[in-house]
């Protein structure tokens, strides 16, 4: 994201729309953040039951389409939804995991 564009961005995200709110939640996505850092790096978090169904469920949604419209010109050289575009980390590291590991 270029930096011209990070205060609309958190701004927009400040108070994002009450219906856009309640379609995250009923696609599924729960305890979700947003991280962005003033070079521009966003790095979201969420955590779902199904990645895919979060994803149809949103992909569905005039809402989300509308959201997303909204936001695209935010993110330069994005063609598509932005939500789409992002990439997926693998995990290295679980503080529970490791500790349910403890006590085994």
């Amino acid at each position: 994201m270029a930096t011209e564009h990070l205060d609309v961005y958190r701004t927009q995200h400040a108070a994002v729309w009450p219906a856009m709110l309640r379609t995250i939640a009923a696609a599924g996505r729960r305890n979700y953040s947003l991280f962005l850092d003033d070079d521009g790096l966003l790095i979201g978090y969420y955590e779902t039951d199904s990645v895919a169904d979060a994803d149809a469920a949103l992909a569905a949604s005039e809402v989300a389409a509308t959201w997303e419209a909204h936001m695209q010109g935010l993110f330069d050289g994005a063609t598509g939804r932005a939500d789409q575009t992002a990439r997926v980390l693998p995990e290295v590291f679980n503080l529970e995991d490791q500790l349910a590991a403890l006590d085994d």
